[in-house]
C-alpha cells in the first residue's frame, strides 16, 4: 500500500515543525503578561515590609507633623510587630548574670528585617546567626529615618535607658551596630545620654528656677544614661560619618536651581526640597540639634557640631569599597556606591593622637557595595570575633 500523502506525525526523536515552534512562541507571548504579573505580586508580598519604612524615610517628617498613622514610632521589633520594652520578656543567665545584648539599628528607608534574613527565609544574617552561635541576645529597632538624625536619638537614648531600668538583671555588656544612617542615630543617642549624665551629676544651680522641657531632656526612668555604664562596643558599617556624596550633590543642585531663579528651575528645586530632615540631615552628618537649628543651616559650608567618640568604648569603623584598593581618590569619594570610604572612616575616627581612653579599629572591605556589607561572611565573622563572650565561670 502507497504511503499516506499527510505529513507524518512528529515522533519524540524529531525535530518540532516549524508550525509546532510558531504555536509554541504564541503560547508563551500569551503567558507572559500572567506570568510577569504573578512576579510582580510575589516581589511585591516578599518586600511589602519595605513600603512603609521607604515612605517614612522620603517623607516621614511630614508624617509625623500631621500624626499620620502611617508614621513609624521607634520601638523594639518582634514579629512583625512593635514591642513595648517591657514585653521584651528578657531574662539572665543561669548563674544571674546579665546576657551580652546587641541592638541593631537599620540605615534610611530600612527596616529590622535587613539584620535577619536575606532573600530567602533559610538565609539568616547577622542577628540569628550571632544569637544562635554566640548565645547574645539580639534586638532590633525600627524608627522612622526621615525625622532629623538628632530626634531619633534622643529617642534611642530614651528606649535604651529604659530597657536598661526594666531589665536590670538581664542586660549584661551592651553592644550596638548601625548601618549607614543607623550608625549615626546611635552616635547622637550616645551624645545626648553623655549630655544627660553630665546635667544629672551637675545638677541645678543654688537658686536657679526649676523647669521641665520634654523636648531636651527624656523622662527619666532611674539614672538618665545608665545604658552608658554597659557600653562596650559600636560597630559603625558603612556609616556616612562626614555624610553623604549623594545629598551633598542634591543640595548644590537644589541652590543652582534655586539662583537661576525661573520657573521651572524652581518648580524643580521645590521638588528636591521636598525631601525628608532626615535625608537633608545625611548632607554633613549632622548629630545634635543646634546644627540644623542653626539660621546657616542651608549654606553652602554650614556649622557642624564634633561629636567625639564616647570614652571607654570600642568604635568598630568597618567601611566596603567597589574598588579593589583604597589608593585612589575615587575610593575615597565614592566608597561603597552609596557612602564614601573617606567619609565612612570619618575624621573623628582618623585622629592620630586620640585619648587614651578612646579605642577605634577600622576595617576597609574591598569589591563591597553598600548593602553587601549587611551580608558578606567577613564582616560577619569580625562580629562574631568581637563579640564572642569571655568563658563564663562556674
Amino acid at each position: 500500500m502507497p504511503d499516506s500523502l499527510d505529513p507524518p506525525l512528529s515522533s519524540p526523536d524529531s525535530e518540532p515543525s516549524r508550525w509546532q515552534r510558531a504555536t509554541a512562541a504564541m503560547g508563551r507571548v500569551a503567558r507572559a503578561p500572567l506570568q510577569g504579573a504573578g512576579f510582580l505580586y510575589r516581589a511585591g508580598q516578599e518586600n511589602s515590609h519595605f513600603t512603609l519604612p521607604m515612605l517614612n524615610g522620603a517623607f516621614g517628617d511630614q508624617l509625623a507633623a500631621r500624626n499620620d498613622s502611617r508614621a513609624i514610632q521607634m520601638s523594639f521589633r518582634r514579629y512583625n510587630a512593635d514591642v513595648p520594652v517591657a514585653d521584651l520578656r528578657l531574662m539572665p543567665l543561669p548563674n544571674g548574670q546579665g546576657r551580652k545584648t546587641v541592638v541593631f539599628l537599620h540605615g534610611l528607608m530600612g527596616d529590622e528585617i535587613i539584620w535577619q534574613t536575606g532573600r530567602g527565609s533559610d538565609d539568616l544574617r547577622f542577628g540569628p546567626r550571632l544569637q544562635r552561635e554566640l548565645g547574645v541576645q539580639c534586638l532590633y529597632v525600627r524608627y522612622n529615618s526621615g525625622l532629623h538624625i538628632s530626634e531619633n536619638g534622643r529617642l534611642l537614648h530614651q528606649l535604651l535607658t529604659e530597657l536598661v531600668a526594666t531589665f536590670p538583671s538581664a542586660v549584661g555588656e551592651l553592644a550596638l551596630v548601625g548601618h549607614s544612617m543607623g550608625g549615626l542615630v546611635i552616635r547622637s543617642a550616645g551624645h545626648y545620654a553623655a549630655l544627660a549624665l553630665s546635667n544629672a551629676e551637675a545638677g541645678p544651680k543654688p537658686g536657679a528656677p526649676v523647669s521641665v522641657d520634654l523636648h531636651s531632656e527624656p523622662a527619666p526612668t532611674g539614672l538618665p544614661a545608665d545604658w552608658l555604664a554597659l557600653l562596650r562596643d559600636v560597630f559603625l558599617l558603612g556609616v556616612p560619618n562626614d555624610g553623604s556624596f549623594l545629598e551633598q550633590n542634591s543640595h548644590f543642585t537644589s541652590l543652582v536651581l534655586r539662583k537661576i531663579n525661573l520657573w521651572p528651575t524652581r518648580f524643580i528645586s521645590g521638588l528636591i526640597d521636598k525631601r525628608s530632615n532626615g535625608i537633608k540631615d545625611l548632607r554633613h552628618a549632622r548629630l545634635v540639634d543646634e546644627d540644623w537649628q542653626n539660621p546657616h543651616a542651608d549654606d553652602l559650608l554650614p556649622p557642624r557640631t564634633v561629636v567625639p567618640p564616647l570614652p571607654g568604648v570600642h568604635y568598630h569603623v568597618l567601611a566596603g569599597s567597589l574598588l579593589k584598593t583604597a589608593s585612589s581618590v575615587l575610593h575615597d569619594y565614592f566608597g561603597d556606591g552609596l557612602v564614601g570610604a573617606g567619609s565612612a572612616v570619618g575624621r573623628v575616627f582618623r585622629d592620630a593622637a586620640p585619648p587614651p581612653d578612646v579605642f577605634i579599629t577600622t576595617r576597609l572591605y574591598p569589591k563591597l557595595s553598600h548593602g553587601t556589607l549587611l551580608s558578606n561572611p567577613e564582616v560577619y565573622q569580625y562580629l562574631h570575633e568581637t563579640l564572642h563572650p569571655p568563658a563564663q565561670k562556674t
